[in-house]
């Protein structure tokens, strides 16, 4: 009696994981379509941001992720692609000479990463579970955690992500997420100046950490409701540009 009674109650919870797994699907396809679609796969897109210029190309499976800047050295072009990194100075490759160059590499990948959300959620190395609604500002919202398997999750794969979707627009607005590198920490990303800029959709953000560092991300949409998050920064794209 008690093995049946395991065998439901097993059987019972891989149903739910199931539900839960389709369903954080199904909203994340339909976000992704919102936010782009297929725009995402050829384009080239161009910003500003904390005093770089990035360039952002995606053609037919391949990507370019660029970072351009000056410093005392000269002028600094670092390039990520589908082979690897790479770092140029004053048009000569240096990269063997980089003793930084996967931090690098990390950096450039993250702008581009949070710059195109939602667009990266369907990478195969990305979990997805549904955990339920939620409320901000009086609007609802699907929550969706985001995890990352080890093989194909990067040297990050340890991060997690929860997304607030809007529930009527299928926009993904809100975010929140774990991090590990450079010491760690907890952030909460409220969207402003949200745009469409050449079919895609794109939004600067207010960067917030949480003052009680036990409370899960989950639940920062309550925190924010109530005040108890502090700003920290703005991440802004200036000069926006698609092709």
């Amino acid at each position: 009696m008690k093995a049946l009674r395991f065998a439901i109650l097993l059987l019972a919870g891989c149903l739910l994981a199931c539900s839960n797994k389709k369903n954080a699907q199904e909203i994340i396809d339909r976000v992704i379509e919102n936010h782009g679609g297929k725009r995402y796969e050829n384009f080239e897109a161009s910003f500003d941001f904390r005093d770089r210029h990035y360039v952002m190309h995606h053609q037919g499976g391949r990507f370019q992720y660029e970072r351009h800047f000056s410093d005392s050295q000269g002028e600094i072009k670092d390039i990520l692609n589908n082979e690897g990194f790479k770092r140029y100075l004053d048009g000569r490759d240096i990269t063997d000479t980089v003793k930084k160059a996967a931090a690098y590499a990390r950096s450039v990948n993250s702008v581009a990463y949070f710059a195109l959300l939602p667009y990266r959620l369907n990478d195969p190395a990305v979990n997805k579970q549904y955990l339920g609604v939620g409320e901000i500002g009086g609007e609802p919202y699907h929550k969706v955690r985001i995890t990352f398997d080890q093989d194909g999750g990067g040297e990050d794969f340890q991060d997690e992500f929860v997304y607030w979707i809007h529930q009527e627009k299928l926009t993904m607005d809100y975010l929140a997420y774990v991090y590990f590198t450079d010491g760690g920490g907890k952030r909460f990303r409220a969207p402003y100046n949200v745009r469409t800029v050449g079919g895609i959709r794109f939004a600067d953000y207010e960067n917030y950490k949480e003052l009680d560092d036990m409370i899960p991300i989950a639940e920062y949409d309550d925190q924010f409701n109530q005040g108890k998050l502090e700003l920290l920064s703005r991440i802004e794209l200036e000069n926006l540009q698609v092709k």
